[in-house]
């Protein structure tokens, strides 16, 4: 059985196929269905994960059924990470024990098996944060406490170490949907499919996309069929409606108020 973590199939037309960038599921079931059939009605049959993708007060077991039988690449997130720590301090979390009991050992392999960055296609370059941290933003400096963009010498200093043919880098981490352009690179941050705001504490600081959505990318490489002439990949920043007050009730039943309200507002 192929696993959420393996390269989708080689097709001769696989070069002009469309792909759907995945991040920040956060165990967000209804979420991830709506996605997914809106990537499906659209014809896209190829994904990749940024990471983040059962932790939460959610559904970690129905989003490990949607994606088990879903080959798609994917990177570990900062807590997908935590989640194979048994030393973590949220291992008493009933977040984590959720996911951990959802997951069950295949799942944790599959996990375990995750790297923190990698390559699709010689020119898509995957992480969860910046190539070296999975904590950090790559787009947003958030030291003002909301969300300003990041300048491109900062940017381009973080992507300094990306192999060369890769023009394309897929970042998720700050749920912040968002495409830049700096030097020879195309930043895209498709945002959240599962959590469209929170608010951390390292440094203090709230993100918010404005609205409930769940939100993906949508890539169309160079040379695809029914496009204008392109000589480098477009992106498509897609906000998807779904049941997002069942999610709210689902996260207010588990003990996550604050979860709840991000849920249902996506304010912070």
């Amino acid at each position: 059985m192929e696993t959420p973590g393996s390269p989708p199939s080689t097709r001769q037309d696989r070069a002009t196929e469309r792909v759907a960038v995945l991040a920040d599921i956060h165990g967000n079931a209804d979420a991830l269905e709506a996605v997914l059939a809106d990537a499906a009605r659209r014809g896209v049959t190829r994904f990749v994960n940024l990471g983040d993708t059962f932790y939460g007060p959610l559904d970690p077991a129905a989003t490990w059924r949607l994606l088990r039988d879903r080959p798609m690449p994917a990177v570990l997130g900062n807590q997908d990470r935590i989640l194979l720590d048994p030393a973590s301090p949220m291992a008493g979390l009933p977040a984590f024990r959720a996911a951990h009991e959802a997951l069950g050992q295949e799942g944790l392999a599959w996990l375990a098996g995750l790297p923190a960055t990698r390559v699709v296609d010689a020119s898509l370059f995957l992480c969860h944060g910046t190539p070296k941290s999975d904590t950090a933003y790559l787009l947003e400096d958030v030291t003002s406490g909301r969300p300003v963009p990041r300048p491109c010498p900062a940017i381009e200093a973080d992507l300094a170490g990306v192999p060369g043919g890769c023009t394309v880098v897929l970042a998720g981490h700050s749920h912040y949907p968002g495409v830049t352009a700096c030097g020879r690179f195309t930043v895209i941050n498709p945002g959240s499919v599962g959590l469209p705001a929170y608010d951390d504490d390292t440094p203090p600081h709230a993100m918010a996309t404005g609205s409930p959505h769940a939100r993906y990318a949508l890539l169309t490489p160079p040379g695809a069929a029914n496009t204008p002439v392109s000589t480098s990949w477009t992106a498509e920043l897609v906000a998807v409606t779904y049941d997002w007050e069942r999610a709210a009730r689902l996260a207010e039943a588990n003990g996550r108020p604050d979860w709840a309200r991000w849920l249902a507002t996506g304010l912070a």
